[in-house]
């Protein structure tokens, strides 16, 4: 048996999307591929409406307020709150609390780690980046990126 302890401070700091992501548990470090993904998010932040095809996507609230949106129906997650957003379905979600929100994303199979390997770059630093509108070469980057892994972006992000 192998056990894979994380403290407060492990996990590869990325910068993604606007937000800071520490990979707590990467999909290759067991058989079943879960990934764990912890992520700080700024107040607004919100990825594109989004489709994934091979896993499901998990969410839990540990800090703040997140509006999600899935299969076009709007839901709260607040601290403590964990949600589904099931493969196959629409979904998105904003952060609504004016300190922003910290959650963990969980999946299987790796698709979305990936992803999220692909379009992020080393945090220098444990916080959020400085932020700045997506250029069109960034959305581009992400769109292809989501396209290798098994997500389709099928619109904007929530506002």
């Amino acid at each position: 048996m192998t056990i894979h302890a994380k403290t407060e401070n492990d996990g590869e700091l990325l910068w993604f999307n606007g937000t800071l992501a520490t990979i707590r548990v990467s999909g290759q470090a067991g058989a079943d591929t879960i990934s764990v993904i912890e992520h700080l998010m700024p107040y607004g932040s919100s990825p594109p409406l989004h489709i994934h095809h091979n896993e499901d996507e998990v969410f839990h609230i540990l800090e703040g307020v997140v509006r999600f949106n899935v299969g076009g129906k709007d839901l709260y997650g607040r601290a403590g709150q964990t949600l589904l957003a099931p493969k196959g379905i629409p979904h998105s979600y904003r952060v609504e609390s004016a300190e922003g929100a910290r959650c963990l994303t969980i999946t299987t199979g790796g698709d979305f780690e990936r992803m999220v390997r692909e379009v992020s770059i080393p945090a220098p630093r444990a916080e959020i980046p400085p932020q700045e509108a997506p250029t069109p070469e960034v959305i581009a980057m992400l769109s292809e990126a989501c396209a290798r892994n098994g997500i389709d972006i099928i619109g904007a992000p929530l506002s």
